[in-house]
């Protein structure tokens, strides 16, 4: 078998024995905060030449411009394949009409007669996006980050990406297209924690080439990045425990991890659909996870079987290996449907697909989940690139409590509090009583003061 089992079929678990028991990817952000927090500190006192020495030692590349050009963006839009630029206009398209649902109706509620309480969303005015380049370089999730940053109603948008050795220490050029497509000007030739950490402080420039690359910028010709007011993208461990280290400095959209992917399946599921799927999210990363809940041991075999020969068959597949057989990748056993929604919701699945009989009702029925594809033809990766929804998802059983980036991660709630006088003299006396048993008498003398 190539899946790890385990048999639930038997067993009867609490709540927290049964998270216990399930598979999950090993990520000690913990360790990495460590290994990084030098790295920080050298970004925040010594900007750019940190920055450069960071991408030397990480990348084995000196960038000559961190800031990128905007003939570099420009020619990587001019080199793109045209059937890749299709396919991202087309993701950009769609992931704007989806997140457009998400934006929340400004509010006025009348509490009183006279006295008001608007319910207000304001964007943040500057978000820092990272896109990963290690293991692959992903355009999409400048698209998922970016769509719901305008589509919020954000001023100012930065991107930083891994300089690339193959690119005269620039970013990716299908990054850099994707920036371009969608009308992002400021991009960094910047990965890891270091980037995180150029966001969260910013940079003065160091040298001549920053210099000019500011001043071509509409920059002061000082300063190579201002700071900004969230982080978010995702990335490995040590870019999840960079996100940690400055939260509180800025807002963060999660700590994301490995990817992974539960698929709830019964004995009417197509095998080869569910392991192609399998397959699809352990191709991503050594410590993807992928795991299969079923109540049909015959599914199951058939699942392993399909898995194994489509392994042999796929381009990565010693890093698809590695995850499939690792302790995050499991096909979990269960004794009927309901055992299954339980077992989903303990494992709180980045993406849960479900391919059951009435799936849309099965669906109706989770809880956590960072995304819930359903039925046969909702594949994980419709969702990767053109669903409409957003990749960028809670990892690591985060699910329970966590949404995956929408416009709301650059969404400030305010409220705006507007009484008459009459209003206010309806609320002093029993302001001023709760205020009294507070002991906090100013806070009725400040009622009292205007005589309504």
């Amino acid at each position: 078998m190539l899946l790890n089992r385990i048999d639930l079929r038997d067993s009867n678990l609490t709540p927290r024995e049964l998270a216990a028991a399930l598979p999950r990817a090993d990520q000690d952000v913990a360790a990495a905060l460590e290994a990084v927090s030098g790295t920080i500190a050298d970004v925040r006192e010594r900007g750019a030449a940190a920055l450069r020495d960071a991408a030397e030692r990480f990348d084995h590349v000196r960038p000559t411009h961190l800031r990128v050009p905007a003939a570099a963006l420009q020619e990587a839009l001019e080199g793109l394949d045209p059937a890749v630029r299709e396919a991202l206009e087309l993701s950009i398209a769609h992931n704007r009409a989806g997140h457009a649902a998400q934006l929340p109706t400004e509010r006025d509620t009348e509490i009183i007669p006279g006295g008001h309480v608007l319910q207000r969303w304001i964007p943040v005015r500057r978000v820092g996006l990272y896109a990963p380049g290690g293991l692959a370089v992903y355009p999409s999730s400048v698209v998922m980050n970016a769509v719901a940053a305008q589509v919020a109603g954000v001023e100012q948008i930065a991107l930083a990406s891994p300089p690339q050795p193959d690119f005269d220490g620039l970013p990716h050029p299908t990054v850099l297209a994707a920036c371009a497509l969608l009308g992002i000007t400021e991009v960094y030739a910047a990965g890891g924690a270091q980037a995180i950490a150029l966001f969260a402080y910013g940079a003065d420039a160091a040298d001549d080439v920053d210099r000019a690359d500011s001043l071509a910028a509409g920059g002061d010709g000082r300063t190579l990045c201002e700071p900004v007011d969230v982080v978010a993208g995702p990335g490995n461990v040590y870019v999840a425990a960079a996100k940690r280290a400055v939260r509180g400095t800025v807002g963060i959209d999660a700590e994301a991890g490995p990817t992974e992917i539960a698929v709830v399946a019964d004995s009417g599921a197509d095998p080869e659909y569910v392991a192609a799927d399998l397959l699809s999210q352990a191709e991503h990363d050594p410590n993807a996870g992928s795991v299969l809940i079923t109540d049909s041991p015959r599914l199951a075999d058939a699942v392993d079987a399909a898995l194994a020969r489509r392994l042999d068959a796929t381009r990565h597949r010693e890093r698809a290996r590695t995850a499939l057989t690792g302790a995050q990748s499991a096909i979990v056993l269960v004794r009927d449907l309901d055992q299954a929604v339980e077992v989903a919701d303990a494992y709180a699945a980045e993406h849960l697909e479900i391919q059951t009989s009435d799936a849309a009702a099965v669906a109706r029925r989770i809880h956590n989940a960072g995304a819930i594809f359903v039925g046969p033809y909702s594949p994980v990766p419709l969702g990767d690139y053109l669903a409409g929804s957003n990749h960028v998802l809670p990892t690591g059983g985060t699910a329970r409590f966590a949404a995956g980036l929408n416009v709301m991660a650059y969404l400030k709630p305010v409220q705006v509090i507007d009484y008459d006088a009459g209003a206010l003299g309806a609320m002093t006396a029993p302001l001023t009583a709760l205020a009294e048993s507070e002991n906090l008498p100013a806070h009725g003398e400040a009622a009292r003061a205007r005589r309504c």
